[in-house]
């Protein structure tokens, strides 16, 4: 009975030790498909002697097991959310520590309850005051803002008139900032152990980045800039500094009498021998140097009529029929969806510039590019009239990639004020220019004569100068 009991017992305590040794033993990572779960199989292959798909597998538990390594504790689901979504499930949210079975997406994804906050906090910062985000890199009205350094009064001013859209035009608003700069030059005094044409210079930046932060520079303004540093660098150091401030103020002088004044007396004389009587004259909005060669034509004793085509927010074209009118030139004034009507009528086509770029484009008030497009369908000659200062070096194939929007002084009407108040998510957006492609333009009438647009690039040499600012 006793060799019984020990033949029972002796299996019996194998077991327990074989257990006991069994459960003391470390678990198997069942995450990883690549190591092996037998204890008797054979070594881990080589990378040479895994197949493609292998290889894959294990880089993928590899990145799996990374990134599950530096995930944040504090990324975790909330307590209160976590229990709601097992409540609502039955089953707990998977561990952000736990890597993924496939490996192919990152083990950082944040739970059920925090997936639908993140598209609803981004949604929020993509939403913009003004509406689509695609214009959002255009220029904006905006008061100035205080920027570091002297500012002198006469700037302050001016800035301020650029940016209520007081002054407006190319060549009107580089005239003011010629005349103000000639009002800082005056008021300049030179520092001890400094020159004028170095330290000038930097007295004029700040001016310039206040004019900048109030409206966008023009390349008519651009240039006029240009030219002013490049006759400061140039001043005579052994001058006397009054002597040197006035000289520099005369060279202004001279450059908008010639690079602005005369040329547009030349323009006008230009232009005007291409107007005939009877003609219909067709403008759109307002230009300077239009108004000038059609008052030029009226009192050389032309008579012919004239059409301005207007349109919103700014509404310049009831400037320019105001002051034709004053001299009794016969005009027709209509906005811009009624143009197909009086195109039938029209003979010449006479607009402004803003710039005209090297490849011919024109970059104009908005809506000169459809005034050309429809013209041109029609056979009608389109001239631009344009000084030469406006030239730019650079080319431009579209009105998007640079532009500015139109100022809030120039509201709608109170109907439309009225209509607009149920649509909350309703923006208005004026762009100020727009560019009119070479293919539309006839001719563009300077100040050294009449050129298509496929020879603008040479307006330097016909100025005798490198660059075309210059």
């Amino acid at each position: 009975m006793s060799t019984t009991t020990e033949t029972i017992t002796i299996p019996v305590t194998a077991s327990f030790k074989l257990t006991s040794i069994a459960s003391q033993s470390p678990p198997q990572d069942m995450s990883s498909p690549s190591q092996p779960n037998p204890p008797n199989s054979a070594p881990p292959k080589s990378q040479k002697q895994m197949t493609k798909a292998e290889r894959r597998e294990q880089q993928e538990a590899q990145r799996a097991a990374k990134a599950a390594a530096k995930a944040p504790p504090s990324k975790s689901v909330p307590s209160h959310k976590k229990n709601a979504s097992v409540s609502g499930k039955g089953t707990a949210a998977p561990s952000a520590a736990s890597p993924k079975k496939s490996g192919k997406e990152p083990t950082t994804k944040p739970g059920k309850g925090e997936s639908k906050e993140a598209p609803h906090s981004s949604a929020q910062l993509d939403e913009t005051p003004r509406g689509l985000r695609i214009f959002s890199h255009f220029g904006t009205p905006k008061p100035p803002a205080v920027t570091k350094g002297d500012i002198h009064p006469a700037i302050i001013r001016l800035g301020l008139q650029f940016a209520e859209f007081k002054i407006t035009g190319a060549n009107a608003r580089c005239i003011s900032m010629l005349s103000a700069f000639k009002t800082v030059i005056q008021h300049y005094v030179t520092p001890r152990n400094n020159t004028l044409s170095r330290h000038l210079m930097t007295h004029l930046s700040p001016q310039i980045t206040y004019l900048v932060s109030a409206r966008p520079m023009s390349v008519s303004m651009g240039n006029a800039i240009r030219q002013l540093k490049l006759e400061i660098s140039g001043s005579d150091i052994d001058l006397p500094e009054q002597d040197a401030k006035d000289a520099l103020c005369d060279t202004i002088d001279n450059y908008i009498r010639d690079r602005i004044l005369l040329a547009d007396q030349v323009i006008q004389e230009t232009a005007g021998k291409k107007i005939k009587d009877g003609d219909v004259i067709l403008t759109y909005a307002r230009s300077s140097v239009v108004e000038k060669v059609l008052l030029h034509a009226w009192a050389s004793g032309k008579r012919f009529s004239v059409i301005v085509v207007d349109s919103r927010p700014m509404l310049e074209g009831k400037a320019l029929l105001r002051s034709l009118t004053v001299a009794s030139i016969p005009c027709a004034y209509l906005l811009l969806p009624s143009l197909p009507s009086v195109l039938p009528h029209t003979t010449t086509l006479f607009v402004g510039a803003h710039s005209l770029h090297a490849n011919g484009a024109v970059f104009s008030r908005a809506g000169t590019a459809m005034v050309a497009m429809m013209a041109k369908s029609r056979n009608i000659p389109v001239v631009v009239c344009c000084e030469t200062y406006k030239f730019a070096e650079g080319i431009r194939w579209d009105g998007v990639s640079k532009n500015e929007l139109a100022p809030s002084p120039f509201p709608p009407t109170d109907c439309d004020r009225h209509s607009l108040k149920a649509r909350a998510n309703l923006s208005i957006l004026s762009p100020l220019y727009d560019l009119t492609p070479p293919s539309c333009i006839t001719a563009v009438v300077t100040e050294v004569g009449i050129i298509p647009p496929s020879s603008i690039s040479s307006i330097p040499g016909a100025l005798g100068r490198a660059t075309i600012g210059a």
